[in-house]
C-alpha cells in the first residue's frame, strides 16, 4: 500500500474527489482527510489520531529506550549485588518489560499531543485552511489514482505519495 498526499483548497473539491475515488473502488476506509480546527468536513472521512499525531513513532521509541533502560538496571542489579537484596533472571526480565511498558506508556502521553511528523511539510497548507486528503491505495494503483485526480480536478494539488504508508495508521 501507498499513501497519496493531495491538498485541495475546500470541502466541495474533497466530496466530489472521495465520490470519484468510490466509484474506483477505493474504500472508504482508505480515504482520510485533515483541516485546521473550524473547517468544515463533517462529511468527510476524518483522519485519526494516530495519523495526526506522532503517536506510533513515539510507542517505538519509547519501548525500546524503557526496554533498554530496564535490562541495563536489571543486569547491574543482577551483577553488583546490592547489600541483602538477591536478584535472579526472572527479576531482570520483570525490571525489564515494567521498564518497556513504563516508557511506552509515558512517550505515547507526549506523542498524541505533537503533530505527525510525515506530515510536516503540509503544515502550512491546513494551517491556512486547504484541506490534506490520504488516499491509501495498493502500488500499482498509485498512477491510475494520480492521474485521475490531476485530470478531473486541476484545483487539487497531488503532491505525491509515501514509499510505503506507515503500519497502523
Amino acid at each position: 500500500m501507498r499513501r497519496i498526499y493531495v491538498l485541495l483548497p475546500n470541502a466541495k473539491s474533497a466530496t466530489r474527489i472521495i465520490d470519484e475515488l468510490l466509484l474506483r473502488r477505493v474504500e472508504w476506509r482508505h480515504v482520510h482527510v485533515l483541516a485546521a480546527p473550524g473547517v468544515q468536513t463533517e462529511s468527510l472521512p476524518q483522519a485519526t489520531l494516530a495519523q495526526r499525531s506522532d503517536l506510533l513513532p513515539a510507542l517505538a521509541r519509547g519501548t525500546a529506550v524503557g526496554w533498554f533502560t530496564g535490562m541495563v538496571i536489571g543486569l547491574a542489579a543482577l551483577v553488583f549485588h546490592p547489600e541483602g537484596l538477591k536478584i535472579a533472571a526472572g527479576a531482570v526480565v520483570l525490571i525489564t518489560l515494567i521498564s518497556a511498558a513504563f516508557g511506552a506508556w509515558t512517550a505515547t502521553m507526549i506523542g498524541v499531543n505533537v503533530p505527525n511528523t510525515r506530515l510536516k511539510r503540509f503544515e502550512n497548507a491546513v494551517e491556512k485552511g486547504e484541506l490534506l486528503m490520504m488516499v491509501d491505495v495498493k502500488t500499482d494503483r498509485v498512477d491510475e489514482i494520480e492521474a485521475l485526480i490531476k485530470k478531473h480536478h486541476p484545483e487539487a494539488d497531488v503532491e505525491g505519495h509515501d514509499p510505503t504508508i506507515p503500519a497502523f495508521p
